[in-house]
């Protein structure tokens, strides 16, 4: 196994078939996938998807994603968000979410973010915990715009 960033030809290695384990996909076209990919990557330092590959299969069984946001506010600093955790079921049990999540955890610190946030079910808290996560007070909001479709 190998822990490394996201890379253009990892559509080819079952990237979205593991994300659609976590939510929906929707149909997204190889030229898609590269024009989001190349988009994502011109912003520099704003998205780290990280990924697990098991080289004996060439598939991507693993994912998360820290978004960085530029703040005004605590000094002009950043603000990290992680993203999208997912390991492929066959793998789960192995602490391979803990590498995933550890390693965003380090990177947020590491790029002087002053806070670090996730959404997650009242099941997953307790993961979460381990590196330093605590629930507060904060109620979540959002308005959705459109249901994306495949």
């Amino acid at each position: 196994l190998v822990v490394r960033p996201l890379q253009r030809d990892d559509f080819d290695k079952g990237y979205l078939q593991l994300l659609s384990n976590l939510t929906e996909v929707g149909d997204v076209t190889k030229e898609m996938f590269y024009k989001r990919f190349d988009h994502m990557k011109s912003w520099q330092n704003s998205h780290f998807v990280t990924v697990i590959e098991d080289t004996s299969t060439g598939k991507i069984i693993g994912n998360t994603t820290l978004v960085i946001e530029q703040k005004f506010i605590h000094c002009a600093t950043y603000r990290g968000r992680i993203e999208d955790v997912i390991v492929d079921d066959a793998y789960r049990g192995k602490q391979l979410a803990k590498i995933l999540v550890g390693s965003m955890v380090l990177l947020s610190e590491k790029v002087d973010c002053y806070k670090l946030t996730l959404e997650c079910t009242e099941d997953y808290m307790p993961f979460y915990q381990k590196f330093g996560l605590a629930t507060n007070q904060s109620r979540y909001m959002q308005k959705k715009f459109f249901d994306v479709k495949s």
